[in-house]
């Protein structure tokens, strides 16, 4: 069975209809928050800033969130390909001792743990993620307000409790409680800080310069889950506060994309066909409909059917794995190899398409 399905907006489908699909189209690539969910990607990433898009003559913008930002700084790094495979063993093979009587790591313990990781993988890198010539990264992080100026005990849970139901009556409310912050790297070309690539009327938004002094602060922030890690404090170059997890703002990037007539496509590879704006939004079915916003996206991703008949459990790798299969890491690494090892199909069906793009096999977005 066909292990891919794509989807475009109206604006995205008219262009293929015309134009079918070069590297040069790409203006945009986004990537989603959600965790082990992303490893479901590897191998499109892969083919993506390894092969198709390796000789694209035009910058094109990465936008990530969480998951998604480790996945966007690591297409920076010089060997792609390799960099990508060492990111999946990573992140399949993530393990925290317990002492006994404790049931699960503590969040102190995976911040320190974390912090280690990217240091580990990025260090004496991060000049070439920041220094590539046509990649232009943004990371997403979300910087707390108010109750949640301050991580603590109780204003924490509080803090997002009222953020949780400002974003209820409105999603523009939730910027009174967390503040979309963007780490742009540099405009190569022109030496300055890469223009954002999407506007930003929708949520309350700050853009700060990213470079070597903050490069792993801001990463860490982007994965920094809310009760999972602990927040990273007072970002160098950046506004006083807590910075969490870019997803919570911005879960799947669903942005005002700025259209770029010569590279007016947003290429998305996604682990679903909706794009949910925030990860608050999760319980508001209204809000993971497509929107003009997203005209000119093309997603790329599993098709449902073949995710419960390929992966195992029938389902993708999700955080609920790591309650599954507790200190038991022999078993979650066949699951999850197994699940990225499936995955190939959808990179070898998506090299096929790109290399001879059919239009009857979008679906509308």
């Amino acid at each position: 069975m066909r292990a891919l399905r794509l989807y475009a907006g109206p604006s995205a489908l008219d262009h293929l209809r015309e134009r079918g699909l070069r590297p040069s189209d790409v203006g945009v690539v986004p990537a989603a928050a959600g965790g082990p969910k992303g490893l479901i990607l590897g191998p499109i990433d892969r083919l993506l800033f390894g092969h198709w898009l390796a000789d694209a003559p035009q910058p094109i913008h990465l936008v990530g969130a969480s998951i998604g930002a480790w996945r966007m700084a690591t297409a920076c790094l010089p060997d792609a390909v390799g960099s990508f495979e060492r990111l999946e063993h990573d992140y399949i093979h993530q393990h925290y001792e317990l002492p006994p009587g404790q049931r699960r790591p503590t969040a102190q313990q995976v911040s320190e743990q974390f912090s280690l990781n990217l240091q580990s993988f990025y260090g004496g890198r991060v000049e070439p993620v920041l220094q590539h010539p046509r990649w232009r990264l943004h990371v997403v992080t979300s910087r707390g307000r108010r109750l949640l100026a301050h991580d603590g005990r109780w204003r924490t849970p509080l803090g997002y409790l009222s953020a949780y139901a400002a974003n209820a009556v409105r999603r523009p409310a939730l910027g009174q409680w967390l503040e979309r912050v963007v780490f742009s790297g540099p405009d190569v070309a022109a030496g300055t800080t890469s223009a954002l690539p999407f506007a930003t009327h929708d949520l309350r938004t700050r853009q700060i310069p990213m470079g070597p002094h903050n490069f792993m602060q801001a990463l860490q922030a982007s994965c920094s889950i809310p009760f999972v890690l602990r927040p990273v404090v007072d970002i160098p170059g950046a506004p006083h506060g807590p910075y969490w997890d870019g997803g919570i703002t911005d879960y799947h990037l669903h942005l005002h994309y700025r259209h770029d007539a010569a590279a007016p496509i947003v290429l998305y590879p996604h682990f679903q066909r909706a794009v949910v704006p925030g990860w608050l939004d999760k319980a508001w079915k209204r809000r993971h409909r497509s929107s003009p916003a997203l005209d000119h996206m093309l997603v790329v991703a599993p098709d449902p059917d073949w995710v419960r008949q390929a992966l195992p459990g029938g389902k993708l790798p999700d955080r609920s794995d790591f309650g599954r299969y507790g200190q038991d890491l022999a078993a979650r690494v066949r699951a999850w190899g197994a699940a990225v090892k499936a995955a190939r199909q959808l990179a070898e069906e998506l090299g096929e398409w790109l290399a001879r793009p059919d239009v009857r096999r979008v679906e509308p977005l």
